[in-house]
């Protein structure tokens, strides 16, 4: 994507959600670059400090953490037209507890931390958009927590292929049961399961 067409497609997403003026929008994306990431490559490495927020145009990444036995342990799949941190760590600039990475050729668009800080002070809109990032990142945590907990292995494995089907073609068996909360060998089973009704 080049440069216009990156920005002609930002720019409609901050305008059809947050009440941004043309002048403002030009301003702002000035203070944007733009980040290709291959298949596999990093956004955001665990234990190295989170320095930027990036807008998805184009690809997914999974966010994952490593357990007490070095596992891998997927938290989220994010795909285009979404924001990606690890909101802590980017807040804080503090090591990050998280891993960000490309599952599939990637593009973002993204702003460093002091740079985002600039349009705060400037931009009462932009204050509003990193609140409701907030918001909404929050809201994901509690939700992920709240399915986890409250649905069968069945029910998230559906959830999954209702919310995001791209995901079954991208990601690895292992990092969609860690994602579910479920064993390879349970998501096996739910796999096979919905393939015989079908």
């Amino acid at each position: 994507m080049n440069r216009t067409s990156i920005e002609n497609k930002f720019g409609k997403f901050l305008k059809e959600n947050f009440p941004i003026s043309d002048a403002e929008l030009a301003s702002s994306l000035t203070r944007f670059s733009n980040l290709p990431l291959k298949k596999s490559e990093f956004f955001v490495q665990q234990d190295e400090i989170c320095r930027s927020v990036g807008f998805i145009l184009k690809g997914t990444l999974r966010t994952f953490y490593l357990d007490e036995k070095g596992e891998e342990i997927t938290s989220c799949f994010c795909a285009e037209n979404n924001f990606s941190t690890s909101f802590k760590s980017f807040i804080f600039q503090k090591p990050s507890s998280l891993s960000i990475q490309a599952m599939e050729d990637t593009e973002l668009m993204v702003i460093d931390f002091d740079h985002l800080q600039t349009l705060y002070k400037l931009s009462s809109t932009w204050q509003m958009i990193g609140r409701v990032l907030a918001e909404k990142e929050y809201l994901a945590m509690e939700r992920y927590a709240s399915f986890l907990n409250s649905e069968t292995a069945k029910e998230k494995y559906l959830r999954l292929i209702k919310e995001q089907p791209a995901v079954l073609n991208l990601a690895r068996v292992e990092d969609i049961a860690s994602y579910l909360g479920v064993t390879r060998r349970t998501l096996s089973r739910i796999r096979k399961e919905i393939s015989l009704k079908n």
